[in-house]
């Protein structure tokens, strides 16, 4: 048998090795014996089922009894350190973004690391205190507190204890009635009254969220959108905290349009500037400037971060009060933090109502963060983590501290990679960061009383540096991808000139319809075969590509459904060449002029020009069938089986057969149950392929259309 037998034969049997594939018969379950099946598999109570569920509910657990004591205990015990300094003063400035006492900084801080060295399973996460969830907070916390009927203009002096900075008992308290709520309260008690029940009931979503499996709202939060909304809030933090800075007593601005607003209120009220403040700003600005730029420089030199931010604190604390920077020259402080804790208190359910929408970001935006923070770690050190349990776990990080006068929480990048870069192993060091807040809530939190307002401010906006640094990130962006590039900018620009709320919710509508957008206008090709092979590819994008004679072959790239059909239709007659409507109706004009002609000519002498004139129209249009190539199609819906059933019939009416290749199971099983194949499937063979070659074989061993029909 000679050598060009043998390739004739392969040819065949690559041609008609579809015949060989059968689907599966996947045996169809009921509805009730699905719920059936799930209520006995979660529902049942077993010795090892139980284990396996409070295991997996609290993954120290499994993990603590493994641990290695010399090989994890040193990095641990550092890193813990370490984020115990770091937090200290964070947890006081990140107060005022808040628009709390420090002393619910420092709840949050130490509850928020226990719960989650029980329940987390990142080992090297830092869970605590976030810049952009106290602006958030701290947005719905003024709001309500100007609701109330409180001065925001007033410095509050009554404390959470009831007690003023003098330690006498404040007997005058605001009687509030809002809605069906009434209570005795001052504006302190409120505020954080309202923060407490925000926590709670983010909390609760969060879990909720985790327990019915909806964890893939957070696929709609895509990177550029994140990163946009992270750099639009933290421009309204800078703007929050500008007022601090300049030592100027304006209240934050409600409702939209924070950052263009509070600009406004400042310059109005410049002259007003404390000059105390300002000359401590500029120090305290230059100095941890100053530190991170070193800090990062000699990063390789220094094995621990420098502790600027507490050397600032204590500082400054120092100077404020042998100096009375307040009595002298009017500089707002802290205010007397008190050492303990307060009596635990259920969140309060009539205030839950007002702010029940205001905790859905503030759920969607805390988890968001702490999953792909916790898988981005990871990855980077070879273990997993379940964001389910992930969700759970920040849930009732939230839940739990509630009751303890704390609010909303999440992971933190820059503390995470500090905690990261000191050796961290596991969330041992989380205990050890929980240990050193404790000791300044019993101990040193009265020594921070002197510590001016505007110190706190300068921690929070120099802690911007790397949100804000993406400005620079931008024309790169643009470069890599328009398109993420303008997502970027329209959520940093919505977040920052409208407000947070509203910027999220902008920045998921757009990145959305981006994203349809693109599905609308997908890239199409004609392909060719690749010589002296059996592949094709697009002969745009590469040389060297042949066309098969009398064959087109064309590809659409995406899922092709309602809103992109029209699309599909008009690339597919662009790239053919052929639009079957506009042929016919060609076709039909030129009969109708031969038959006019042959009409004429009858009256004469020749009855049979006529008859010729009609047969001598050229029906030739160049080619004979199309492939369409679905290979790229991972999904149809009943109206692109519609189209595919329109253009399969309009082609055959100009003599062209459309076959597809490279269907996945889920677009032929739409198409089955379109009766694209006619009835029991009786087409299937001649109208459907599994690869584009075994299509082109089929293609050119026939010249007329499949169920001809035919002009």
């Amino acid at each position: 048998m000679g050598a060009s037998s043998l390739e004739a034969m392969e040819e065949d049997l690559n041609c008609v090795a579809v015949g060989l594939l059968k689907r599966r018969v996947r045996q169809k379950r009921g509805v009730r014996e699905i719920i059936k099946t799930k209520i006995q598999r979660n529902l049942s109570c077993t010795g090892p089922k139980i284990k396996s569920t409070l295991t997996g509910f609290f993954p120290v657990v499994k993990w603590l009894p493994k641990y290695k004591v010399k090989e994890y205990i040193w990095g641990d015990v550092m890193s813990g350190l370490i984020i115990g300094i770091i937090l200290i003063p964070q947890a006081i400035a990140y107060c005022l973004l808040a628009g709390l006492e420090p002393i619910y900084g420092l709840y949050t801080s130490f509850f928020s690391n226990i719960i989650y060295f029980f329940m987390g399973t990142s080992r090297h996460v830092s869970v605590g205190i976030f810049s952009l969830m106290s602006l958030m907070v701290g947005q719905v916390v003024d709001r309500e507190v100007f609701l109330a009927g409180f001065d925001l203009n007033e410095d509050s002096t009554k404390n959470a204890f009831g007690f003023n900075d003098t330690g006498e008992t404040n007997i005058t308290a605001v009687n509030l009635k809002i809605m069906s709520l009434n209570m005795e309260c001052g504006k302190e008690c409120y505020a954080i009254s309202i923060a407490t029940a925000l926590t709670f009931l983010a909390g609760v979503y969060q879990v909720l969220m985790a327990f019915l499996r909806l964890g893939f709202v957070s696929v709609y939060l895509s990177s550029p959108m994140l990163d946009g909304f992270a750099t639009g809030a933290s421009c309204t933090i800078l703007t929050v905290q500008a007022k601090y800075l300049l030592g100027l007593k304006i209240p934050r601005h409600q409702g939209y349009g924070t950052v263009v607003v509070t600009w406004i209120n400042i310059f109005k009220n410049i002259h007003k500037t404390n000059f105390c403040d300002l000359i401590t700003s500029a120090i305290c600005i230059i100095v941890l400037l100053a530190g991170k730029e070193i800090q990062d420089r000699y990063k390789k030199i220094l094995k621990i971060p420098l502790p600027t931010e507490l050397v600032v604190v204590a500082v400054a604390t120092i100077v404020s009060h042998f100096a009375d920077l307040n009595g002298q020259f009017s500089s707002s402080i802290s205010g007397a933090i008190p050492t303990g804790f307060i009596p635990p208190k259920m969140p309060s359910i009539e205030l839950m109502p007002r702010i029940a929408w205001d905790a859905i970001p503030l759920a969607v935006i805390s988890f968001a963060f702490t999953v792909s923070l916790s898988e981005m770690f990871a990855k980077k050190h070879g273990y997993t983590v379940r964001p389910n349990q992930e969700m759970i776990a920040i849930g009732f990080c939230n839940i739990i501290p509630s009751f303890f006068h704390s609010f909303t929480t999440s992971a933190a990048l820059a503390k995470t990679m500090v905690k990261d870069s000191a050796g961290c192993q596991t969330q041992v060091s989380s205990i050890v960061s929980a240990l050193v807040v404790l000791l300044v809530l019993l101990f040193f939190a009265p020594f921070f009383y002197a510590l001016q307002k505007c110190v706190l401010a300068c921690i929070i906006i120099v802690s911007l540096r790397g949100a804000l640094r993406k400005f620079r990130d931008v024309p790169k962006q643009w470069r890599q991808s328009k398109i993420e590039a303008i997502v970027w900018l329209v959520t940093m620009s919505s977040t920052a000139l409208i407000s947070v709320e509203l910027g999220l919710v902008i920045g998921v509508i757009f990145s959305m319809i981006c994203v349809v957008v693109q599905t609308q206008n997908p890239k199409v090709s004609l392909l060719g075969q690749i010589e002296q092979t059996n592949d094709y590819e697009d002969m745009e994008e590469y040389d060297n590509l042949s066309p098969v004679p009398n064959v087109k072959i064309f590809r659409f790239q995406a899922p092709l459904f309602y809103a992109n059909k029209d699309f599909f239709l008009k690339s597919l007659y662009k790239a053919t060449k052929l639009e079957p409507f506009l042929e016919l109706t060609r076709r039909r004009k030129l009969e109708k002029k031969a038959r006019a002609k042959g009409q004429k000519k009858t009256d004469g002498v020749d009855q049979t020009n006529g008859d010729v004139g009609i047969c001598l129209i050229s029906k030739d249009v160049g080619f004979h069938t199309i492939i369409l190539d679905c290979s790229c199609i991972s999904m149809i819906d009943t109206t692109a089986v519609s189209t595919f059933k329109t253009v399969s019939k309009d082609y055959k009416e100009v003599g062209v057969n459309v076959i597809l290749a490279c269907c996945n199971t889920t677009v032929i099983d739409s198409l089955r149950k379109g009766s694209f194949f006619g009835a029991d499937d009786i087409n299937m063979d001649r109208l459907l392929f599994y690869t584009i070659h075994s299509a082109v074989c089929f293609a050119t061993s026939m010249t007329q259309p499949v169920n001809d029909s035919s002009v």
